[in-house]
């Protein structure tokens, strides 16, 4: 009885194990797309239109 109980530990250990890496994974690479999409938006001009705010005389 020991020896099932010992083995449903295991199991349980390595499926926390294996869950826990995936979702470290799934977050590096997220954020290594994030990186990549700076890197590449680095090379535009500002794209913003430039805003030119006049007053009528009173």
């Amino acid at each position: 009885m020991k020896i099932i109980i010992l083995l449903f530990a295991i199991v349980l250990g390595f499926g926390a194990a294996t869950k826990k890496t995936s979702s470290d994974m799934r977050e590096s690479a997220a954020k290594h797309k994030l990186q990549q999409e700076q890197r590449e938006l680095r090379n535009y001009p500002n794209l913003l239109p430039e805003v030119l705010i006049v007053a009528p005389k009173a």
